[in-house]
């Protein structure tokens, strides 16, 4: 019998929905075999072949979707991607946040890969589509598949559809045991005010441990990403902290347990203030975690609900 567990894995074997409420869009498993929910592997020869001179959509707003965003680009840039089309679904406007901290985030990694999903829409190799909420996805006659957002809008057929929402932690095997959730979050309970997307971005997360990681149940610890729940804002130097601190409780040192050992980045992008899911949501103030001081803001065309085409809300350099 063990005396603690500390449940480490993670939320990777349960992405998101296509679909904006949380739920799988209508049609979503019917789609399936048009249907990712990872990052393809373009040096596969013959994921490359599956997308290559082919239209794919691109739902999702993370860092996820901008690797897939920038591979997809070069792809189209490549001798064997031409008539490769990528059309970036995001249910919020593109602001001066929307792709990060660039050259001033704190963790130059992330800066770069925003700035290469930011050169795939402004080169016009993305053609990015805002406010969509997809609440369905159809076969077209030609067997490529629809998607259809919550407000009646249709994009054009698309032969694939990289799914990219983020992950929910899988509780499944804890259920006999008394966990202390938020209900929206699916986190720790005490933890999840500290992390609430809607107030806080990754860098304003206060520091915590194993307190505000406890249940009921005695023993039992979610830490990593799984302690997140269904919050965007996790960042693996969290994790580590989180373990430390459970470690050392467990080890009966409280003092170490209760020490603050973690600095997060003050830059970059990571969620953030404000609701994650409002399409009208303003972005997050300049210099916070979340923004790159006096960004350059990209600006897309207005347009009233009705089918999506090609060259419907697309941005562009200068557009």
């Amino acid at each position: 019998t063990a005396r603690a567990v500390i449940d480490a894995s993670g939320t990777w074997a349960t992405p998101g929905p296509a679909g904006a409420s949380g739920l799988p869009a209508l049609g979503e498993k019917a789609a399936a075999d048009r249907i990712v929910h990872r990052v393809p592997d373009l040096g596969s020869p013959a994921v490359r072949a599956r997308y290559a001179g082919r239209r794919t959509a691109v739902i999702g707003s993370g860092s996820s979707a901008f690797t897939a965003l920038a591979q997809l680009a070069r792809l189209a840039e490549s001798g064997d991607g031409r008539g490769t089309e990528i059309v970036w679904i995001l249910r919020r406007t593109i602001s001066g946040s929307t792709f990060g901290g660039g050259g001033a985030d704190q963790l130059p990694e992330r800066g770069a890969l925003g700035l290469a999903a930011k050169a795939a829409v402004d080169d016009g190799h993305a053609k990015a589509v805002t406010g969509f909420r997809t609440e369905a996805i159809e076969r077209a006659p030609d067997g490529r598949v629809v998607l259809v957002g919550e407000d009646g809008r249709r994009s054009d057929p698309v032969d694939e559809v990289i799914v990219l929402t983020g992950f929910r932690p899988d509780l499944g095997f804890l259920g006999e045991l008394r966990l202390g959730l938020d209900e929206r979050l699916q986190a720790p309970a005490a933890l999840a005010p500290l992390i609430d997307p809607n107030q806080h971005s990754c860098g304003t997360v206060y520091p915590h441990g194993h307190r505000e990681l406890s249940h009921p149940e005695p023993g039992i610890h979610l830490v990593g990403m799984k302690s997140y729940g269904r919050a965007p804002t996790f960042l693996a130097m969290t994790g580590y902290e989180q373990v430390r601190s459970v470690v050392a409780a467990l080890a009966g040192d409280i003092e170490a347990a209760d020490r603050v050992e973690l600095t997060l980045p003050e830059t970059g992008v990571c969620g953030g203030a404000g609701l994650f899911d409002d399409p009208d949501a303003a972005p997050a103030d300049p210099g916070s975690c979340c923004t790159a001081p006096q960004p350059e803001v990209v600006q897309l065309s207005a347009r009233a609900p009705g089918p999506v085409t090609d060259s419907a809300q697309t941005s562009a350099a200068g557009g």
